[in-house]
Parts: C-alpha cells; structure tokens; sequence
C-alpha cells in the first residue's frame, strides 16, 4: 500500500513510502480510502510537539473517508460497498471516556489514514450521510464530532440559546452550523472581516473583530442585554480563555477544545466561582456521539465546508498550508488520486 508517513519530527521530513499490503483478519474490514481531512492536532503531530509519545515511523491523519472493499469472518457492522468514516478513537463506542479508550486514537497512538487502505476493527467504522461526498464525510471524524460533542452531549444546547464560537476553523465552523440547526443565536469572533462576512452567509448571527475590539467579551454582553452567552466553543485556550470566562451567563458553559493561542494561563478561580461556570474539556467522542450526529446532519443536510483539496502526495504543502492559518472550514486531501 501506499502511505504518507512521518520518519522524523517535521514538514519537510514527511515521505511517500510503500508498505506490505494487509487482509482484513476475524472483526476486521479492508477500506479503500478516497479522501482524509486535516486537523490542528495532525500539524502538532508532524512537528513533535506530543514528544515520544509516539512511534515512528508514524501515518498521520484520523479523519476519512472510505469504501469497505473486503471484510473478515464475523463482521456484521458492514459490508463491501459501504462508504464509511474511520473513527477518532477506535475503541471508545459509548459511555464516559476511559484511559484505554482514549489511547487508540488514530495517526497517534495508532497509524493514520493518509493512505490509499486501511485495515480497521468494525467498531472503528461507521455509515455515513447519503448527501455528502468523500471530503465532506472526511470532515465529521474529528471536527464536527467535537463540536457537536461540546455543545449537544455535554452543552445540552436548546434553541435560542447563545452559542459564541472562536474563529473559522473545522470545529467552529461546525459549531455555528450546529447551533444554527438547533435554532441558537450564533456570535462569531475572527480577525478577518473577510471570514467573518463569509461566516455570516452560513448563518452567524452577530460578528465581532477581535483584532478591532480586543475586549470581545464586552461585545458579547452587549449582543446579549448583559446576560452573557450560554456557551462558549474555546479554540484558543491561554490566549482567549480569559475572554471567554467574562463572556458567559451565571451557569455559562464552556467547551475547551483548542490552544491555538497557547497551552497555559492561571486560571482565575475566584470568577469560576462566582459566576458558576461549567468548563469541560472536549477531546473528540464517541462512536454513539458520531452516529447521533450524524443523523441530525442527514435530517438538516447540512454540508461540512471545504477551503481546499490537495492530492495524496501533497503532504508538505497541505499541513504548510494549514500552518498559515488562512484557511475557512476545512481542508481535505484526495486520497483516491
């Protein structure tokens, strides 16, 4: 099979290499891949930052796309002809996250799928919406999963609540999809009028640029008669994170989901306190939280947005290409070229 694989830590150094060709064995299916997204944590992956957590050579990417091909003796999940989506974590199907469960995990703990196939458990797969192609299934894995896990399993979002989302990243940009589906009002900071303007075709309700008025969470009560929003979607971590706190109602709840702007920053526990906020950190979800999603994607045909495609050998210029922080949604690769 063919694969892009990581020898060592950085862009540059990521290859195209050939590897033995595997059978599905008892549980498992073969899946021919025809598209994969990228996510932040896959450039952190590529650069090292997880340190020696990992072993290379490693195949990045979790989120794809595929068509089962073949599969081994006692599966009943699938069958040959299906069009799934690999799982983020293969092993946690429902309930609370456990240890174990949250290490197989796939282009870290185990190889990616930034290959042309893949040899996966059946309970690492499932069935995707009929009215989205390859790229757009390659979105949901991690993205839109997040998202929806944040702000309707652990959130318990209700319409005309007030949903702030941070950005036009994968997850946000699921995020404004999703609240606008359960019928919330949606605030989108950027510091991109261009992407906020885009962001408000898909729906958001109020814009703030947070470059012209760096205080958003002002902006917020405003939008807001001074209540503050009812969740908070944090991308940015130590950078916006403070922000985000001074945002939110009396019981706000906030979905930690990134450190784009830094890892670390003194907590201010007294305003947790006295505003009783809930914060949660979100690390993707579960199979159960991925099929419930996606039945609420095929009962609204929402579309995931897709900034760019680039082929399978494009591996530098495409993670090159999210580090600029240009992008607007997400940005696939075609696995089946």
């Amino acid at each position: 099979m063919k694969v892009i694989e990581i020898p060592q830590y950085g862009i540059d150094n990521l290859r195209v290499a050939e590897r033995a060709d595997v059978q599905p064995g008892a549980g498992q299916v073969l899946l021919r891949m025809k598209a994969a997204t990228l996510n932040y944590r896959d450039l952190l992956t590529v650069n090292g930052a997880y340190g020696p957590s990992y072993k290379l050579p490693l195949v990045p990417l979790s989120d794809g796309c595929g068509e089962v091909i073949a599969v081994g003796p006692g599966v009943t999940r699938v069958k040959a002809g299906d069009r799934v989506a690999t799982l983020f974590f293969q092993n946690w199907i429902g309930g609370e996250p456990t240890r174990e469960a949250l290490g197989t995990a796939l282009g870290g703990s185990l190889d990616g799928v930034w290959r042309d196939t893949v040899v996966l458990s059946q309970e690492g797969v499932s069935k995707v919406p009929a009215h989205l192609s390859d790229a757009e299934v390659a979105a949901l894995p991690c993205a839109a999963l997040t998202a929806w896990r944040g702000l309707v399993v652990e959130g318990g979002l209700k319409a005309g609540e007030t949903v702030v989302v941070q950005g036009t990243g994968g997850v946000s940009i699921f995020a404004l999809q999703f609240a606008k589906a359960a019928g919330a009002q949606v605030i989108v900071t950027s510091s991109s009028d261009e992407k906020l303007a885009r962001a408000k075709a898909l729906g958001a309700d109020h814009l703030v640029n947070y470059k012209k008025t760096a205080a958003w969470s002002g902006a917020v009560r405003e939008i807001t008669g001074g209540r503050g929003a009812d969740h908070v979607v944090e991308v940015g971590g130590a950078g916006t994170f403070g922000q985000s706190l001074a945002s939110i109602r009396v019981g706000g709840h906030i979905s930690i989901i990134g450190v784009l702007a830094g890892a670390s920053n003194d907590l201010m526990i007294p305003f947790v306190i006295g505003n009783n906020a809930k914060i949660k950190g979100i690390s993707v979800g579960a199979r159960e939280h991925f099929e419930d999603m996606c039945r609420a994607i095929a009962l609204h045909k929402i579309k995931p947005v897709i900034d760019k495609t680039f082929g399978f050998g494009e591996a530098k210029e495409a993670l090159s290409y999210m580090a600029g922080q240009g992008h607007f949604g997400k940005i696939a690769i075609n696995l089946a070229a």
